[in-house]
């Protein structure tokens, strides 16, 4: 249990930073750019998996929950950096961390135990995340609105990859996260070829950009394993704190600062996921 509970923690330590860098890039990069090229770097990062385990066994079973996790996966990401670039970190990240909802909700409609602090906890986040969002709408900017609605897209894309990601890898990790990263690949491009955007980077932007690609695909294959190890709802709770990564560095570096009503929020958001963690009891 100490492996689950670590590889879905290392997961969400890891897309804490790449969600940061990646909304943190997308300000003076091209977001396409970004997408493209930290995808390129995922993709190829991922392939000396197949050394340790074949895409051929059982891979016909896991390529359809590839497919369907890399088409969730390029809206919510594209999705997520934009919100990132455009909105207050400390406002989108709490949101997209509901996107928890989708497989918890699987798991424990499959057999998984749901506790009452569980249940209160995911209530908890719930109420906190529209307070943390509301007062953004309310603002009455244009922009603001549209980096709630952004990080709502988000956070669903984020719940179903996630959950084909899970149905996958119990048939074939390594099916599974390749198609699913070549499927992300594909649609970057297509994307970067439609707005005639030459994906390029050099420098810092560069190196920060390789990154986001080294994490996030460790992200994924340290969830996907993790989920071989335990419940599904169990998991993807652990794995949905990487917002408070995100929050704190957009804190500390941006200097950002909430109104109190969205203090009281994002603080009840990352108090249900605390209790959803801590009765996991993994």
């Amino acid at each position: 249990m100490i492996g689950l509970t670590s590889l879905a923690l290392v997961a969400s330590f890891s897309l804490g930073v790449s969600d940061f860098l990646g909304g943190l890039l997308s300000r003076t990069v091209k977001l396409v750019t970004v997408l493209l090229i930290s995808q390129v770097v995922g993709t190829f990062a991922f392939l000396p998996r197949l050394l340790f385990e074949s895409p051929f066994k059982d891979g016909w079973a896991a390529l359809p929950w590839g497919v369907v996790g890399g088409l969730a996966t390029a809206i919510a990401v594209a999705a997520l950096f934009r919100a990132l670039a455009i909105g207050t970190m400390g406002v989108v990240a709490p949101i997209t961390s509901l996107g928890v909802v989708v497989p918890a909700l699987a798991g424990i409609i499959r057999g998984d135990e749901l506790t009452f602090v569980m249940g209160l906890g995911l209530l908890i986040a719930i109420v906190g995340t529209v307070l943390s969002s509301g007062l953004e709408i309310r603002g009455r900017s244009e922009v603001a609105t549209r980096s709630v609605v952004l990080a709502a897209v988000a956070a669903l894309g984020f719940g179903v990859a996630n959950l084909s990601v899970a149905l996958g890898s119990v048939h074939n990790v390594t099916t599974t996260l390749l198609s699913d990263s070549l499927v992300v690949t594909v649609i970057y491009a297509i994307a970067a070829l439609v707005l005639r955007t030459a994906p390029v980077a050099t420098g810092w932007p560069l190196a920060g950009i390789v990154v986001i690609g080294l994490l996030g695909i460790s992200a994924n294959l340290c969830f996907a394993l993790a989920t071989r190890a335990g419940d599904l709802s169990v998991v993807a709770v652990l794995a949905s704190v990487y917002p408070v990564v995100t929050v704190l560095l957009g804190w500390r570096i941006f200097k950002e600062r909430l109104h109190p009503l969205q203090i009281v929020g994002v603080s009840a958001t990352f108090l249900g996921i605390a209790m959803l963690v801590a009765t996991s009891g993994r």
